[in-house]
Parts: structure tokens; sequence; C-alpha cells
């Protein structure tokens, strides 16, 4: 272990945590990115322990590609749930749908996991290693085998060029 992995283990997720923390205060003074950066490098460093080995990024672009998506994807989930729900809640058939997974890496499987549960109208109620499933409940299921599919393309795909 190099001097900077001891100190600074994970520099992506200290600059997440230092984004994150100046988002969440809503306020971008010096003493607040001061805090922020503390923070980054803090909360990485006590909690180095409860890591597991580090994710390998293969391609940085697909990545990039990947968030742009997502962050798309929420807004229109939330356009489209919300429309549901204010217009038309009679009409909704919540489900669950057993999602197979092609992913092998757990950090891949996580973030698949996550994303599942960011967008809205979905999310990830259990994960089977065994079985090598994940269970998602739906606000709107009309047709399973068409959720399976649009996840698998839009965000599993992507993850499996990502991390495998």
């Amino acid at each position: 272990m190099n001097r900077r992995e001891l100190w600074l283990p994970r520099p992506l997720f200290s600059l997440f945590l230092a984004m994150l923390w100046l988002l969440m205060v809503n306020s971008f003074s010096v003493a607040h990115m001061l805090l922020g950066l503390a923070l980054g490098v803090f909360i990485p460093f006590i909690t180095r322990p409860f890591w597991p080995e580090q994710a390998k990024v293969r391609y940085l672009l697909p990545l990039v590609r990947y968030f742009m998506i997502l962050v798309v994807d929420i807004v229109r989930s939330n356009l489209v749930v919300a429309r549901r729900i204010l217009w038309h809640p009679d009409q909704l058939t919540p489900g669950f749908v057993t999602f197979p997974l092609e992913l092998d890496d757990d950090f891949a499987i996580t973030i698949l996991a996550s994303t599942i549960s960011l967008t809205p109208g979905t999310v990830t109620t259990h994960y089977d290693s065994d079985a090598g499933t994940l269970l998602i409940h739906a606000l709107h299921v009309t047709d399973e085998d068409e959720l399976v599919r649009q996840i698998k393309e839009q965000y599993e795909r992507p993850l499996k060029e990502i991390f495998q």
C-alpha cells in the first residue's frame, strides 16, 4: 500500500462525498467546501477496513454514458410516475418481477440494484446470490418480459461492458 492509498484510499469516492455535502447544504462557501473535503477524506479513511477490493472499471467512457442515461431515465420516470399517479391511479398494476442476472461482479450487481431503485416506479427488494436473481417491485407492470428486456439492454449490458 503506497502513501496515497494509505491517506486517500478512495479518491473518487472522496470527491463524490465532498460534492454531495455541498449539494446537501446548498451552500458553496469556503467553510462548507473545506468541511466537505474533510468529510470526503475522513469517511473513506475510517471505513477502509469494511470495503472489499476496489472495483475495476475497464472503460471510463461507457461509465459516463451510463450515468447520463441514468439521469435522463430518472427525469423521464419521474414524469411518467407522476402522470400515472395523478391522472390514472386506478389503472396501476403493481407487481413483482424476478430479474435473472448475467452480471457476476458484486459491485456491478450493487450498481444495477441501486440504479433500479433510483429510477422512480421500480425498487429492488431482494438479491438471491444462489439463484443469481434480483426481485424487483414495479409500480406498473403490464409485460414482465418487456421490463426484464428493458433493464437488461439499458442497464445490465452497459455495466457488463464497464466492469467485466
